[in-house]
C-alpha cells in the first residue's frame, strides 16, 4: 500500500525494502537421470552426454528421465517425483559481483516440451546453464532435471528506462533456446553459473499444467514479483530517488530480478509451501497469475487454488477467473495477505504477449490504456469502478507495518486440529509485515468464521488481524491466513533468537505447518463446505453485524 493511498502506509520505498528483503541460438542440451552424479538428499549432478549408459545417469537420446504418472491416472504424479534423488546443492553459494552474471527467460511459463528463450549477461568468458525443480525431495528442496554444455559468455547493453512510464528495458539478445522436453511440471530455478570468473544467478521459469482438473493448483504471484523488482533502478513504488512520484507506472518481465539472486519474491514467499504441499504428495497443478488471466477454462474443475504469501498485483481477468472457479465449487487459500489488492492490465512487450505489467496507480487518469476504456490501474477498493477484495476473499487488506503476536481464538476449529493449541495462545511476530481482517463495512461473505483475532497497532492505530473461512453456495470454502507472513513461518525453527524468519520460531512454523496441513487435505478432497461449513462468528468476535 502506497503512503497516500490508505491505512497504515509508511513510504513507499520503506514498505518495498521491508517485503523484499524478505550471442543467439539453440543449446545442445545433456540431460540429468535420477542418479546422476548424487546421493539421494543431496550432492552435485554431473553433466551428461548422449550415448552414456541411464543407469548412470545419462540416456542414449540426451533426453532427461521424467517422472512417470501413477498407472491409468494421466495425472502427473507428485509423490513419485518427490521420491527421486533431490539435489541439495541448488542454491547460489557464490553469487558475485551485482552484474557478474544475471538473466531472464522470454516466457513466464511453458506447458513441458514447448522451448524458450534464454537472454543472458555476463563478464564470464563461458556460463552453464542448471534447471532445478524446486520440491520436497526428501528435504534437499530441489532436483537437477537438466543442465546445459558451456555457453559462450557476453556483457549485453545496459537497461533502458522508457521516458513515459518509467519502464526499465534490458533490450538483450536471446542467448541461447531451451527445450523443456522431458521436463517434469512445477516450479523451476535455472541456476546460471559463471566459468572463468565468480558468478551465480537465478531465473525462474513455471513449467505449467495443461490441465488443472481435480488438481489443488500452486499459483506462482509473477506480477507481484516484478511489481517489486527494482533491477534498473525502478519498481512500481519508487525510482532512484526513492520517491513515489519516480516509480514505474508499468514494469516488464524484460529485465532479470534484482531479488534474492535473482529468484524474485519465489524463495520467501512460495518455495515453503511447494515444499510442504509436494511433502504430503497433494495431487498439484501449476500455473502463473498472467496463466490464470489469459486462459478462461485453465481452473475448470481445480479442486483448489493457492495464493501463495505475497500476491497483491490482479489483473481483472485473473480476478474473474478465480470467482468463477470459486462459483463452480473450487476451494480457494490465500495463503498471505494484502492479495488482490491492486488491479493491474497486461500488454506485450517486444517478446511477446503479457509480459508489461500496467499499474498506475493513482496516477490511472494518465493511462493511455484507461483512456481508451480499459478499467483503471488502480486499487481494487478504489474509484472508479471500487470492487474491493473482500467479495473475494472475506477479508480485506488493513495495513503496513505491523510485528505483533498471532493470537488463536478458535482452537476448536477443524483447521486446528492436531495443533494442540488453546484459546488466546499467542506465535510471536506471526502477524506482519501486512494483514488484513474482516471488515463488514465493505462487502463479506456470510457465514464467515474467524478462527484467529491478533491484536495489532498499525503507527498508531489499534486494529486486529483476521484469519477466516468462509464457505458459499457452491460449496467451496474460503480460507485466508491474514498475514503475510504465513509461507514464510512454515520454515521456522529454533528459537527465533538468530534474526532469521523474522524472529519466527519453531513454534509457529509447527502450527503454520499443521494448519497448512489440515487445509491441503480438506481442500484437495473437493468442496470443503459440504463437509466443513463455516459457522458464522463476526457478531460474537466484534460485537457487531
Amino acid at each position: 500500500m502506497d503512503q497516500e493511498q490508505g491505512a497504515g502506509g509508511t513510504g513507499p520505498a520503506g514498505r518495498r525494502r521491508f517485503i523484499a528483503i524478505a550471442a543467439t541460438g539453440a543449446v545442445t542440451a545433456v540431460g540429468i537421470g535420477a542418479t546422476a552424479g548424487c546421493a539421494s538428499g543431496g550432492g552435485g549432478a554431473k553433466e551428461t552426454g548422449a550415448g552414456e549408459d541411464p543407469k548412470s545417469g545419462g540416456s542414449p537420446s540426451g533426453a532427461p528421465d521424467t517422472s512417470k504418472a501413477a498407472p491409468g491416472s494421466g495425472v502427473f504424479d507428485v509423490r513419485a517425483e518427490n521420491a527421486r534423488p533431490g539435489n541439495a546443492d541448488w542454491h547460489v553459494t557464490k553469487a558475485g559481483s551485482a552484474r557478474a552474471i544475471e538473466g531472464f527467460a522470454d516466457r513466464v511459463s511453458v506447458i513441458p516440451g514447448e522451448s524458450f528463450g534464454l537472454h543472458v549477461s555476463t563478464a564470464a568468458p563461458r556460463f552453464t546453464v542448471s534447471a532445478y525443480r524446486m520440491g520436497w525431495y526428501g528435504g534437499a528442496r530441489a532436483r537437477l532435471v537438466w543442465r546445459s554444455q558451456a555457453l559462450p559468455g557476453v556483457r549485453q547493453p545496459e537497461h533502458t528506462v522508457d521516458a513515459g512510464t518509467r519502464m526499465v528495458r534490458t533490450r538483450w539478445s536471446r542467448t541461447t533456446t531451451v527445450d523443456t522436453g522431458g521436463w517434469p511440471e512445477g516450479c523451476y530455478l535455472l541456476r546460471l553459473d559463471a566459468q572463468g570468473a565468480e558468478g551465480q544467478r537465478f531465473v525462474p521459469l513455471t513449467v505449467r499444467s495443461a490441465s488443472t482438473k481435480g488438481r489443488t493448483v500452486i499459483v506462482n504471484a509473477v506480477a507481484t514479483w516484478q511489481a517489486y523488482n527494482r533491477r534498473g533502478g525502478y519498481g512500481s513504488y519508487d525510482g532512484p530517488s526513492g520517491g513515489y512520484a519516480s516509480r514505474s507506472l508499468a514494469v516488464t518481465f524484460d529485465r532479470p530480478y534484482e531479488y534474492d539472486d535473482g529468484a524474485g519474491l519465489f524463495l520467501v514467499y512460495e518455495a515453503p509451501l511447494i515444499a510442504l504441499a509436494e511433502r504430503l504428495g497433494t495431487p498439484l497443478a501449476y500455473t502463473t497469475t498472467t496463466d490464470v488471466a489469459r486462459e478462461k477454462r485453465l481452473l475448470e474443475g481445480a479442486a483448489a487454488v493457492l495464493s501463495p504469501g505475497h500476491d497483491e498485483y490482479w489483473s481483472p481477468e485473473q480476478r474473474a477467473h478465480v470467482t468463477a472457479a470459486r462459483d463452480a465449487g473450487t476451494n480457494i487459500a490465500i495463503l498471505g495477505a494484502n492479495c488482490c489488492y491492486r488491479r493491474i492490465r497486461l500488454e506485450p512487450s517486444d517478446l511477446g504477449p503479457d509480459r508489461t505489467v500496467v499499474c498506475y496507480k493513482s496516477s490511472y487518469a494518465q493511462d493511455p490504456g484507461f483512456k481508451r476504456g480499459h478499467p483503471a490501474t488502480v486499487d481494487f477498493r478504489s474509484a472508479p469502478a471500487a470492487d474491493p477484495e473482500s467479495s473475494l476473499l472475506g477479508v480485506i487488506y488493513d495495513g503496513y507495518p505491523v510485528d505483533a503476536p498471532y493470537v488463536v481464538t478458535q482452537p476448536g476449529h477443524w483447521l486446528f486440529e492436531g495443533t494442540g493449541v488453546k484459546a488466546g495462545d499467542g506465535f510471536a511476530h506471526l502477524v506482519g509485515v501486512e494483514y488484513d481482517k474482516v471488515d463488514t463495512g465493505f462487502p463479506t461473505p456470510r457465514p464467515i468464521e474467524i478462527i484467529a483475532h491478533s491484536p495489532v497497532v498499525c503507527e498508531g492505530r489499534p486494529s486486529h488481524q483476521d484469519t477466516a473461512y468462509h464457505t458459499v453456495a457452491s460449496g467451496a470454502g474460503v480460507f485466508a491466513t491474514g498475514t503475510m507472513r504465513w509461507v514464510e513461518a512454515l520454515d521456522a525453527k529454533g528459537d527465533g533468537r538468530g534474526g532469521g524468519n523474522h524472529g519466527l520460531d519453531a513454534r509457529s512454523g509447527a502450527l503454520t505447518t499443521r494448519v497448512t496441513e489440515n487445509l491441503l487435505r480438506v481442500f484437495a478432497a473437493g468442496p470443503a463446505g459440504r463437509t466443513h461449513p463455516a459457522r458464522d462468528n463476526v457478531d460474537a468476535v466484534y460485537g457487531r453485524s
